[in-house]
């Protein structure tokens, strides 16, 4: 594998990883908050984000490269509202489709089919992960502030199961 795509892939892996301890800290605050639906949910959305650094992972060491992985930076703990979490959480999958995109882009640049053809999966893949927060900022700003209709959003949240996904391999 080309050294360039190598070491963005690797970068990757790191983002995913902090992808996965930001939605656990996320997670935490709203255990916090006696809100153990939109906690759940971000403890389903940490599982999946674990899992794609996991394919990128075995990826890697499928094409002999050497996986090298970096510091995770601490996340945010404290945030404002319900809504300020799924801003950031919004605004943050917006900078991982960024960087998938900027994977591809490499892959490109440097000929590599295969590469390519994993980053599509995830380019698809931040389809989703835009849309579920976005879905979730509209139900929040139909409700407003009303305790009750957040209340009844949390135990909806708490329905999410564990994400399915390909073959990590």
């Amino acid at each position: 594998m080309d050294s360039k795509l190598a070491k963005a892939i690797n970068e990757q892996i790191v983002k995913e990883l902090y992808s996965s301890y930001l939605y656990l800290s996320m997670s935490a605050y709203f255990a916090a908050q006696g809100l153990d639906g939109f906690s759940h949910w971000m403890q389903m959305q940490a599982q999946e984000e674990i899992i794609h650094a996991m394919i990128f992972f075995n990826f890697m060491n499928n094409r002999n490269s050497r996986v090298v992985l970096g510091a995770i930076d601490q996340p945010d703990i404290d945030f404002d509202s319900v809504g300020d979490v799924f801003e950031k959480t919004l605004a943050h999958e917006k900078k991982v489709t960024k960087s998938i995109n900027d994977l591809y882009n490499i892959a490109e640049g440097v000929n590599d089919n295969a590469a390519k053809i994993k980053l599509q999966w995830f380019i698809s893949e931040q389809i989703e992960e835009e849309k579920n927060p976005s879905d979730v900022l509209v139900k929040l700003s139909l409700v407003k502030n009303d305790s009750s209709a957040i209340l009844f959003i949390d135990k909806d949240m708490a329905t999410r199961l564990i994400p399915v996904m390909p073959v990590l391999n």
